[in-house]
């Protein structure tokens, strides 16, 4: 029991990471100037950078590096569940899409509602999932995962750690949110950086359409 806990606690520290970036995109959205029916180039496209930052941060959570294999290993009674997340990562990862076409051709002025409609559709679908893996995941897991397997998350999740710190000592990189690649440099968006990028070989579970969140 304490090992799931454990394990669930440090779990919601990345899903606080992750709102905290998101919260912090939207209010940058919301500070754009509104007397206009297009948005500048540039400030666009950064905008656009920071959500699929934030965006790609979520396929190296540790939720699907450990969690999900291990309740695909040992519970089908996730499934549907774990479909319906896959879902909104498709729907987020469309949405961006069209938020990173809108910025796409620098002859043309980024249209200011289909843009920010566009971000704001994504937001809230990587919300949606993240309150789904809080309020039903997370019990879930906790009801049909055992002890021995739950010990085993947590070296992992442990020894991932330890590999993360060992990495920014041998470069000399204070602690952050690696954004493009493995090891790759943080990026903040307002109040904080966006999540951790694993170093693992094996691709997280949700990478099921190009450059979409994956299981």
């Amino acid at each position: 029991m304490l090992t799931s806990t454990y394990t669930l606690v440090a779990l919601s520290v990345e899903q606080t990471t992750v709102r905290g970036a998101l919260q912090s995109l939207v209010e940058d959205l919301h500070a754009l100037p509104g007397d206009s029916t297009t948005l500048a180039l540039g400030r666009a496209a950064q905008l656009c950078t920071s959500l699929r930052q934030i965006y790609d941060s979520c396929h190296w959570r540790k939720l699907d590096k450990y969690l999900v294999p291990a309740l695909r290993r040992h519970t089908s009674a996730a499934d549907g569940l774990l479909h319906e997340l896959d879902q909104l990562s498709r729907n987020a990862a469309e949405t961006i899409y069209v938020a990173e076409a809108c910025v796409a051709r620098p002859d043309r002025p980024v249209q200011r509602e289909h843009f920010c409609g566009a971000v704001e559709r994504c937001v809230a679908a990587l919300r949606h999932r993240l309150e789904r893996e809080e309020h039903e995941l997370f019990p879930l897991a906790r009801s049909v995962v055992g002890d021995g397997a739950w010990f085993a998350i947590a070296n992992q999740m442990l020894a991932h750690d330890a590999y993360a710190r060992e990495r920014r000592d041998a470069s000399g990189n204070s602690p952050g949110y690696a954004t493009a690649g493995h090891g790759g440099a943080g990026h903040r968006t307002g109040t904080g950086a966006v999540a951790l990028r694993g170093h693992d070989s094996h691709a997280p579970a949700w990478r099921t359409v190009p450059l979409s969140v994956a299981h």
